[in-house]
């Protein structure tokens, strides 16, 4: 029996896992087999490496392929079946070849909560999500007012808000986009940023990553 060790490093975490091979059967494995552990070890090494406190969502615009399997996994997750139009993450598309995902940056000082006037907003303590309570919420739309990047929304069935709780530790966007390798989004340990940065408006989200895409060209678009 033979013993392949492949380790591969996270944010605060050591991931291990162990390939046997058996003689006369197989020495290598097939390259398709090989991306679908390493794809494993990657989403494995989000997980441990945010055990330790509040997470937040990384993500790098520019690598998203406008596949909105984010939106499938996040609405199968909450609404136990495929509804875009209820995902807590919405990809948006308001110019052609830059899409993105939209989320909640879970900014410092969380104006969404401070401004609703049922406290039907939180924080959590184990994630930094902002956690809604069906039950108080009315629907009245003041946390969409207060956030900078509009990214709040109303449930399409019921009238509640609707903002990204982060699937209480394991966000299923990021499983599904890590797993598939496009790597736009990735959980990572919350420390000391301007997380309102991210908390910007689809049209201002849109007009940045054009730029980035097509430089100068990008105002021919907007």
């Amino acid at each position: 029996m033979l013993q392949l060790r492949m380790h591969l490093s996270g944010i605060g975490a050591r991931v291990g896992v162990n390939i046997s091979f058996e003689r006369g059967k197989t020495s290598r494995l097939n390259r398709g087999r090989l991306q679908d552990i390493l794809s494993r070890l990657l989403v494995k090494a989000n997980q441990l490496a945010t055990k330790k406190g509040p997470i937040w969502i990384a993500r790098d615009l520019s690598r998203c392929s406008g596949c909105r399997k984010c939106e499938i996994a996040c609405s199968l997750h909450h609404e136990n079946r495929i509804w875009p139009e209820a995902s807590r993450v919405r990809v948006f598309m308001l110019v052609p070849g830059a899409d993105f995902p939209h989320l909640c940056a879970q900014c410092d000082d969380y104006p969404c909560v401070e401004a609703c006037p049922f406290k039907a907003l939180s924080v959590s303590k184990k994630t930094s999500a902002v956690l809604v309570n069906d039950e108080k919420c009315t629907g009245c739309g003041k946390c969409i007012e207060a956030c900078p990047g509009r990214i709040p929304h109303m449930h399409p069935a019921n009238g509640k808000i609707v903002i990204c709780d982060l699937c209480n530790g394991n966000p299923q966007c990021v499983k599904v986009c890590q797993e598939g390798e496009w790597n736009v989004l990735k959980t990572v340990t919350r420390r000391e940023h301007p997380y309102k940065l991210y908390a910007r408006k689809p049209e201002e989200q849109t007009r940045n990553l054009a730029t980035k895409l097509y430089g100068e060209k990008a105002e021919e678009f907007m």
